[in-house]
C-alpha cells in the first residue's frame, strides 16, 4: 500500500471504517497528497469485505478548508491546475460511485472542496456550530466544482445564493436546505452518527452495493426510464440470495443471515 499522507485509515470495527483527514495544521485542506491519499483508501475500501460503511471526518479544530491555497498560489501553469482539479473530481466521483455508503461526520468549517465532500457524501451530520461555504467567489475563484456535488443536493436557489455569496451557513440551515441530514451537541454527535453507522452495517453488503448504484442513477433519468431502469434492478436484486434469505427470514420473524451473494 502507498504511503498515506495526511490521512488515517482506522481498522474496521463491526463494519464501520474510518477515514480520518489528518492535516490540521492546514485545516485539513484537500492538498494534491490529501486527495491522492484519499483516492488510494477509497480504493481499498472498495474492495474490504469486513467494511459496510465508511464514515468521514477531521482532526483539530474543523473538518475541511477546501483546498490549500498556499499549494494552489505555488502551482505556476495551466497543466498544474488542471490536474489538481482533475483529481479532486476523480475523488468525488469515486464516493458517488463508491459501493460503501459513506458518511461525512463534519464539525467546525467545511468550506469550498471541504463543502463539495460533505454534499459528495450519501450522508452527512454534524455539530450544532458547524459553517458550511463556498467562498471561492471572495478571492476570484468560483467555487465551479465544489457547485457540482453542491447544486445535486440543494435546490438551485440555495445553491446559487451560497455560490454568489460566499456567505456561509450555520448546521441548521444546511439542514433545512439537504445539505446535511441532521445535527447534534458535540457530545452527542458520535453517538447519533453510530447509531446510523451500525443500521446501514446491519444490512446485506451486496443490497447497499445495489441501492447506491441504482439511486445515482435514476436521479438522472426521465421519470419513465426511471422506472424501466429500476423494475430491472429489483428484478435482478430478487435472484440474489440475500433477497431470498431476508424474505424467508421475515416471514419466519428471525434474524437474516447475509452472504453477500
Amino acid at each position: 500500500m502507498k504511503k498515506l499522507k495526511n490521512i488515517k485509515l482506522v481498522d474496521v470495527k463491526n463494519g464501520v471504517s474510518r477515514i480520518i483527514l489528518n492535516d490540521p495544521k492546514t485545516y485539513n485542506s484537500l492538498s494534491i497528497d490529501t486527495i491522492n491519499s484519499l483516492i488510494t483508501v477509497f480504493k481499498i475500501l472498495n474492495q474490504d469485505k469486513k467494511s459496510k460503511v465508511i464514515i468521514i471526518e477531521g482532526a483539530g479544530k474543523g473538518f475541511s478548508a477546501g483546498h490549500n491555497l498556499k499549494e494552489i498560489q505555488s502551482l505556476k501553469n495551466k497543466s498544474s491546475y488542471q490536474k489538481l482539479f482533475n483529481q479532486c473530481s476523480k475523488l468525488m466521483l469515486q464516493i458517488t460511485n463508491h459501493k460503501k455508503p459513506i458518511i461525512a461526520k463534519v464539525h467546525g468549517a467545511a468550506f469550498a472542496a471541504g463543502c463539495q465532500l460533505v454534499a459528495s457524501c450519501d450522508l452527512a451530520y454534524s455539530t450544532n456550530d458547524s459553517i458550511f461555504a463556498t467562498p471561492g467567489v471572495n478571492i476570484g475563484l468560483f467555487c465551479s466544482t465544489p457547485m457540482v456535488a453542491l447544486s445535486r443536493k440543494v435546490n438551485r436557489k440555495k445553491s446559487m445564493k451560497m455560490l454568489l455569496t460566499g456567505d456561509p451557513i450555520k448546521a441548521n440551515f444546511a439542514k433545512e436546505i439537504g445539505l446535511i441530514n441532521d445535527c447534534f451537541s458535540s457530545s452527542k454527535l458520535e453517538k447519533e452518527i453510530m447509531k446510523v453507522a451500525n443500521t446501514i452495517s446491519s444490512k446485506s453488503n451486496l443490497v447497499l452495493k445495489i441501492g447506491k448504484e441504482a439511486f445515482y442513477k435514476q436521479i438522472e433519468m426521465p421519470l419513465e426510464i426511471a422506472y424501466k431502469y429500476t423494475s430491472k434492478i429489483m428484478t435482478e436484486n430478487m435472484m440474489s440470495e440475500d433477497a431470498k434469505e431476508g424474505i424467508a427470514a421475515f416471514l419466519q420473524k428471525k434474524n437474516p443471515i447475509w452472504k453477500g451473494k
